[in-house]
C-alpha cells in the first residue's frame, strides 16, 4: 500500500515515518520542506495527483506551545483550516478511494470536563487558551464529515492526548508541554541552578501520551474496518498533575533544586483526562509506556541533541 505522511518533519510525523519505514508499505514523507504547501490548494492537488495516495496521515499542523497558541489565534486557525480545506478538496478530485487518518488534539474538547468523553466532545466551548487551535481542529472532522456525506471519503479520527517523547522541536516555546518542560529543566540543570520556574499553580491534570504508543495506536488503525469518523480517544484514562510531572521529570534528569510553581500565570483548562472505554473496545490488548521509563529515554534524547553532558538518573 501506498501510503503519504502529511508533516512529514514535525513531532507526530518524523516518529510515524520512521515506524512506517518498517513496514511492508511504500511510504511517501512530506512536508513544506520538501515543497508541499498544504495551504495552497495547487500545490496541494499536485502532489496528490503525482503521488496517489491509498492512505494518508494527516500530522501536518500550524501549531506551538500554550502561549505560542495564545498569541497567535487568528493565524492559527487560517493556517490550519485552509490545510485541512485544501486537503479534502484535492482528494476529493484526485484519489477519492484514499483513507485519510487524522490525529486530532484533545485540546479540542470542552474546557470544563473532569473526564473526556467522546459523546461530549462538542458539548460545549473549546478552552479560551486554545481557543484557535481546538477549534480548528473540531472544524476539520466537521471537514472530514461533509466530505463523507457527498463524496464517500473514508476518514478515522483520532483524539490524543498530550504527547511527548523523542523527535520534537528543541524550542521549549514551540514543543509539546511535557517536552518543554524537560529541556527547561535541563538547561536549569547544566547551569546550576537552585530554581526551577513552572508557570501557573501547578494543579492542573494532564494525560500524558508517549509518541511511540501514538505511532503504534496509528499504524494498528490500518488493520481496522470500522466507522472511526466520530473521532475515539487514544486513551489510558490516568492523569498526572503538572507538579507530579514535573517531580517526575526532576527525577529522571537527577536535579535537586527547588520547583516554584508561578500562580500568576494563566494554567489552562484544570483537568484533561480522556474516558477509555471506546478505545478498549477497539484496541483492548494494548499496554502503554510505562510514563517514568518514557521519561527517561525522552531526557536521554533531549540531552543528546542539545549535547548536554549525560548524569545518571535517581
Amino acid at each position: 500500500m501506498k501510503i503519504l505522511s502529511l508533516g512529514s518533519r514535525g513531532f507526530f510525523g518524523k516518529n510515524l515515518v520512521n515506524a512506517l519505514r518498517n513496514t511492508e508499505h511504500k511510504i511517501v514523507a512530506l512536508s513544506r520542506r520538501e515543497g508541499l504547501d498544504l495551504a495552497d490548494y495547487d500545490s496541494t492537488q499536485s502532489y496528490l495527483q503525482a503521488i496517489k495516495p491509498g492512505v494518508i496521515y494527516n500530522c501536518a499542523a500550524h501549531v506551538g506551545g500554550l502561549h505560542y497558541v495564545a498569541k497567535l489565534p487568528a493565524d492559527i486557525l487560517t493556517d490550519n483550516l485552509l490545510m485541512s480545506l485544501n486537503l479534502y478538496r484535492a482528494a476529493q478530485s484526485v484519489c477519492p478511494s484514499v483513507l485519510i487518518i487524522n490525529p486530532l488534539s484533545n485540546c479540542s474538547y470542552p474546557g470544563d470536563r473532569q473526564l473526556y468523553r467522546e459523546s461530549e466532545w462538542l458539548a460545549g466551548e473549546v478552552h479560551p487558551s486554545v481557543y484557535s487551535y481546538g477549534n480548528a481542529k473540531r472544524t476539520l472532522y466537521t471537514i472530514s464529515r461533509c466530505y463523507a456525506m457527498q463524496y464517500g471519503i473514508k476518514t478515522y479520527n483520532f483524539l490524543v492526548p498530550n504527547a511527548f517523547g523523542a523527535g520534537d522541536a528543541t524550542d521549549p516555546n514551540k514543543v509539546h508541554a511535557l517536552n518543554g518542560m524537560i529541556i527547561r529543566m535541563l538547561e536549569s540543570e547544566r547551569q546550576g541552578l537552585r530554581q526551577f520556574e513552572v508557570w501557573g499553580t501547578g494543579t492542573p491534570i494532564r494525560e500524558w501520551i508517549y509518541i511511540d504508543d501514538v505511532v503504534a495506536l496509528l499504524i494498528k488503525a490500518l488493520g481496522l474496518d470500522l466507522d472511526l469518523l466520530y473521532p475515539i480517544n487514544l486513551a489510558q484514562q490516568q492523569g498526572y498533575s503538572i507538579r507530579e510531572s514535573a517531580a517526575l521529570i526532576a527525577k529522571a534528569i537527577g536535579f535537586e533544586g527547588e520547583i516554584v510553581f508561578r500562580a500568576e500565570h494563566q494554567d489552562g483548562a484544570p483537568q484533561k483526562i480522556l474516558d477509555d472505554r471506546q478505545f478498549r473496545r477497539i484496541f483492548p490488548d494494548y499496554r502503554f509506556a510505562d510514563p517514568y521509563r518514557a521519561i527517561c529515554t525522552t531526557v536521554e534524547y533531549y540531552r543528546s541533541a542539545l549535547e548536554m553532558p549525560v548524569l545518571t538518573p535517581i
